[in-house]
């Protein structure tokens, strides 16, 4: 955030002394903690590959930054310009982040690479930058193969460097420790200067991917879904010996080379990777040049396996050397890897005790990547149990493995068990901690079906009836959450907003003192978080019903941290309109004031001056809502609906939602169009209603 007393941008400089430090983790994690703090976070490389390959790690930061700056904007010189002329090169590099710091809050500047040394010691090189620069340095050191001394040394070492370019250490993070020295390293740094943190070794962070094998082998797939290219590969067997023994070497995730003459191998491998109780392959690499039999080219391709087959025409050791040598990257694809980094960086670095002590200040606006962090972080804070029926659903299945990743809830996923977690595992996603249930199959279904009977005796439904309405995964899920075996339900990525609420009615059923179940957007604008209502549910509200969503919809906000302040829209301010529709909401809002006398309402109101403090001192000077509105109410579905997806469009918005309110136990609606991001949101909005 610009200082309040000079003007100035909050900058954080990482550098290491080394390649291979997994500065990308650090990186993601500050970035992270910073977009929850800050409005607009920038990133800068001052010393980066010019050309036509661009900044991979540039590229990926840029993905979780939040001032919307172009990557020809976040780069300062390269290493050939820093090498000829270095003065000039470092007058520019200050010029090009100034340029960056005046549209932003906070900038992380992210050192070299060492992948083109430009100076006998490239460590001083970026301590002068971060002098120049005015940034605090977050050194990165590798502890990978290093004992404890070790590591202390070459901290030691490196922070007697910056200080002589006249730089200052802030903090230190040693990253890629064995695991079992984490205490020892923790120790040994305690006599330094600077904060310090420790993290382990993440093998999964420096596995190379199918694809990155793919072009190390300089191969091409002849068989398999081409998504899963992008799985992590967690070790590689060159299949030399017999079909028998090398199924015994199979491990989770591994990529199997073989001979393309090798049909026994072939066929065990993939039959073995289809069969129940066998690991989960991440790929087969044919090499030698051979392709498959065509008999065996057709018996595979009628198999109709998802795993990729690869073909190169590297010879064994070739093959297998390159692959060796094969490096994986964290990329703006890689999301796996991402959750992992800042699972880490979450586990092992304070990021807020980090950025307390670099001195970034609070911020005084919330920006949609803070307010979506508040709902993961406040999830987390009491984690629940959801329950998502579609787990057929290739989003839900990768939503699932993010959620768990990051311990935002617990998690039970409906579908047959051996379908989905073979599909998760073909997807990489590790959801071994997922409960999966079968609604064919469950032993609960008796036990729904008896009690849903009872529950819908009224309406003539029999036991026999409720055993083919019960298996359906809708029906099953609901029933869940009503025998609290699960704290709330998300579903809707593949089927109809009815589907998912109608079991809700007719099971679950409205809270005590509400009679109307109705839905709130969270709309993320650019500065604030506003809840929009009802926009997907009750059509016509009656005024009894409009003023039971209000009262819900102060509700809901203020589970998400938004101060309610309630505006009945209309297309009048106060006493100057009559009609049918301004008299129902002008009841309405009597009607909040009299059931619920603690909340703020101001009603009916215009939009803008429910929202715009300058027209509200025209309108409605004394009023306490208007011009500061938070909850917005509209007075029809016609109405609220076109308003949040003209937000939405025009403004840029991050709408969120439908939140559904009204209900004794959380259910939400996803859109059949949600994306995994949406589905992430929308299980940790339902986890704090539950909280509530």
């Amino acid at each position: 955030m610009p200082d309040a007393t000079t003007g100035t941008t909050s900058s954080i400089y990482l550098a290491s002394p080394e390649g291979d430090t997994g500065k990308s983790t650090i990186a993601l994690g500050i970035l992270h903690r910073l977009s929850a703090t800050a409005a607009r976070v920038g990133v800068f490389r001052p010393i980066t590959r010019m050309g036509e390959s661009r900044d991979y790690i540039l590229e990926l930061l840029l993905d979780h930054t939040t001032a919307g700056l172009p990557y020809e904007d976040c780069v300062g010189v390269g290493y050939q310009q820093l090498h000829d002329d270095p003065d000039a090169a470092l007058a520019e590099i200050v010029d090009r982040f100034h340029r960056v710091a005046d549209r932003c809050d906070a900038v992380l500047v992210v050192g070299s690479d060492y992948t083109d040394v430009a100076a006998p010691s490239e460590l001083s090189v970026n301590a002068r930058i971060a002098a120049n620069l005015g940034a605090p340095v977050v050194l990165a050191v590798k502890g990978k193969g290093r004992t404890p001394e070790q590591i202390l040394q070459v901290v030691d070492v490196c922070i007697n460097e910056i200080a002589a370019q006249h730089a200052h250490t802030a903090a230190v993070v040693v990253n890629r420790c064995d695991p079992i020295l984490l205490v020892d390293v923790a120790e040994a740094l305690a006599s330094i200067g600077p904060q310090s943190y420790v993290l382990p070794e993440e093998p999964l962070l420096v596995a190379p991917s199918v694809s990155e094998l793919r072009s190390a082998v300089e191969g091409h797939q002849v068989q398999g879904d081409p998504a899963l290219l992008d799985r992590e590969v967690l070790d590689v067997l060159v299949a030399g010996m017999t079909a028998e023994h090398v199924l015994e070497r199979l491990t989770e995730g591994v990529a199997v080379v073989t001979p393309g003459d090798r049909s026994d191998v072939v066929l065990a491998v993939l039959s073995a990777h289809a069969a129940a109780g066998f690991p989960s392959l991440s790929a087969v690499i044919l090499n030698g040049g051979l392709t498959l039999h065509p008999a065996i080219g057709s018996l595979v391709a009628g198999l109709g396996l998802r795993l990729p087959v690869i073909e190169t025409r590297l010879g064994t050791f070739e093959t297998a050397s390159r692959i060796a040598a094969t490096r994986g990257r964290v990329t703006s694809k890689s999301h796996r890897k991402i959750d992992t980094a800042l699972t880490l960086m979450d586990t092992y670095v304070d990021t807020a005790e980090l950025l307390a002590h670099l001195a970034i200040p609070i911020p005084t606006v919330v920006t949609p990547q803070m307010f979506t962090h508040q709902l993961i972080e406040q999830a987390r804070s009491d984690r629940k149990r959801i329950v998502l029926p579609e787990g057929n659903d290739d989003r839900i299945l990768k939503a699932a493995g993010r959620l768990l990743h990051r311990g935002v809830a617990d998690l039970t996923i409906l579908g047959e068990e051996a379908q989905v977690r073979a599909r998760a595992a073909e997807l990489g996603l590790d959801l071994s901690t997922a409960v999966v249930l079968d609604p064919q199959t469950s032993e609960l279904c008796d036990r729904f079906a008896e009690q849903y009977a009872k529950l819908r005796a009224h309406k003539g439904v029999t036991v026999e009836q409720a055993h083919e309405i019960i298996h359906d995964v809708s029906y099953f899920g609901t029933m869940l959450v009503h025998n609290d075996l699960v704290d709330g339900m998300v579903s809707g990525a593949c089927h109809t907003t009815a589907h998912t609420i109608r079991p809700a009615l007719e099971i679950i059923r409205t809270a005590p003192g509400v009679s109307t179940v109705s839905s709130i957007f969270l709309m993320c604008l650019a500065h604030e978080v506003l809840a929009y209502g009802d926009c997907a549910i009750v059509p016509d509200p009656t005024a009894e019903q409009l003023a039971d969503i209000a009262i819900s919809s102060a509700r809901t906000a203020a589970q998400f941290g938004i101060e309610p302040k309630v505006a009945m829209l209309s297309y009048s301010t106060g006493t100057s309109g009559t009609g049918a529709d301004v008299d129902k909401v002008r009841k309405a809002t009597e009607l909040v004031r009299s059931r619920a006398p603690e909340l703020l309402v101001e009603g009916p109101i215009q939009y803008d001056a429910a929202v715009e403090p300058s027209v509200a001192m025209t309108k409605m000077p004394d009023s306490r809502v208007a011009g500061h509105a938070t909850v917005l109410i509209f007075p029809d579905l016609n109405t609220g609906n076109n308003t949040y997806k003209a937000v939405q469009r025009s403004a840029g918005a991050i709408a969120i939602g439908p939140v559904l309110q009204g209900l004794n136990k959380p259910v939400n609606d996803l859109s059949r169009g949600a994306l995994v991001e949406d589905i992430v949101n929308t299980v940790a909005i339902t986890a704090i209603q539950a909280q509530g």
